[in-house]
Order: C-alpha cells, then sequence, then structure tokens
C-alpha cells in the first residue's frame, strides 16, 4: 500500500487571482488574500492526488473597496449569506508532462457546479530549512452566471459591462503537513 502524505497550502508563498472582462475593453484583477487547503497524495507524485481549498470571501481585493463591498454584497458573492468558495476534486490525472487536469466541485454563492482545471506543476525545492515544497499554477475559465451571479449593466453600445467568464489563477505552493507530538 502507497504512503499517503497530506500537503498544506503555504499562503505566504501562494496566490489566488481572478480577471475578468469590464466594459468589453479592459481587464480588472481581484484576489482572495485568505484561504485554506490541502493536497492528499498516494506514493510518490501527485496524480490521483485530492485537493481540497476553501477561499474567505471577505478576503477579496480589487484595489478599490467601493467595488470590493459590492462584490461581497447581494449582487454577486453574497459574503454574509455564504462566507466561502471551496472547491473539493474529484479528479487529478497527468496529461503530459509537468501538466495535469483536475476536475472536481466548485460551490460558489450556495451552487455546487463541476469544473475543469489545468495545473502546471512547477516542481520541487528544498526551501532552505529543511522542508520540501511542491509549486503549482492552476488556471480555468468559470461562467458566473451558472453560480447565480447574474448582476450586469449594458454599456451604451449594448455591450455587458462585465464579462460572464471569470478567468481563474492559482499560484500554489505546498509543504508537508507535520504532526506535532502530544
Amino acid at each position: 500500500m502507497a504512503n499517503t502524505t497530506t500537503w498544506v497550502i503555504d499562503p505566504m508563498h501562494s496566490e489566488v487571482l481572478f480577471k475578468i472582462k469590464h466594459l468589453v475593453i479592459s481587464t480588472v484583477t481581484g484576489s482572495f488574500r485568505k484561504f485554506e487547503g490541502q493536497v492528499v497524495t498516494q506514493g510518490d507524485d501527485f496524480n490521483d492526488a485530492r485537493v481540497t481549498i476553501a477561499i474567505d470571501v471577505k478576503s477579496i481585493d480589487t484595489n478599490q473597496q467601493q467595488r470590493d463591498e459590492h462584490l461581497q454584497a447581494g449582487d454577486f458573492f453574497s459574503a454574509d449569506q455564504y462566507p466561502q468558495i471551496t472547491f473539493e476534486s474529484t479528479s487529478f490525472k497527468k496529461t503530459d508532462g509537468n501538466d495535469y487536469k483536475m476536475t472536481g466541485n466548485l460551490t460558489l454563492k450556495g451552487v455546487t457546479k463541476p469544473v475543469e482545471l489545468h495545473v502546471e506543476y512547477g516542481g520541487s525545492e528544498n526551501n532552505g530549512h529543511g522542508v520540501i515544497k511542491h509549486g503549482f499554477e492552476v488556471t480555468g475559465i468559470i461562467n458566473r452566471n451558472k453560480f447565480g451571479m447574474t448582476w450586469n449593466k449594458l454599456t451604451d453600445t449594448g455591450g455587458l459591462g462585465l464579462g460572464e467568464d471569470i478567468k481563474l489563477i492559482a499560484n500554489i505552493q505546498v509543504a508537508e503537513l507535520v504532526e506535532e507530538a502530544v
């Protein structure tokens, strides 16, 4: 039987970003400042890993407080009612070289839908303190309408004020969870 290893996200060396079209002419980038998660592996690689992540919706940061408050409100995330975005993988498969396809269930604003994400494995390295870390870049596109985030305005020319697709980019570094002796 293969060894099971639990890896935890290092929030100091990780980020969860999103991008959305604004007025069809430019892109607004934001991030979530608070999140946690883990990766559970069997054996020596990440194929078939189980991934979970929880994101604090109120930690949203688009570098504009008024917009952040609107995003936390009912038109978008309804953060008071749904304080977390969660993801739980159902499959994590190597596709080629350092590339993986990860599928799983994303829960956003109380709605759970399957999503497919691309994962690029960046490699592993000792952090200089005897801890092995692994790096990943996770990317994907999520249609916000499917999660009940349908608020929008039309421009004067009839275009959408906000895009429907959200680009997700997460740069994640994990380290092995070491249990403290009691």
